[in-house]
């Protein structure tokens, strides 16, 4: 793991979540549930015609989205060791 951007305020992951877009039907619940504020609805749409969540850099691994989505839509993992997202690569990612 490069620690080259750890001084520009890098971004830590200290988790990460695989969403099964195929079954969101876009309720949003996950966004509010999101205390990190790491997800966020796509502007692209499912096979349902529906947005599904994101996830950006600086998931905790806490589970929250997991426990309020009515469809099953997340798998929750935490690192043994946090991951350094880069601050410059994230803001691309957002625009």
């Amino acid at each position: 793991m490069s620690d080259s951007f750890e001084g520009r305020g890098a971004i830590e992951s200290r988790g990460t979540v695989t969403i099964a877009i195929e079954r969101c039907k876009g309720c949003e619940l996950c966004i509010p549930a999101c205390k990190p504020d790491v997800l966020r609805m796509s502007e692209a749409r499912n096979e349902l015609g529906v947005p599904y969540p994101e996830l950006l850099p600086g998931c905790t691994g806490c589970g929250a989205c997991l426990l309020v989505c009515p469809d099953f839509c997340f798998e929750v993992y935490r690192y043994e060791t946090p991951v350094l997202h880069d601050p410059d690569a994230s803001q691309e990612s957002t625009s």
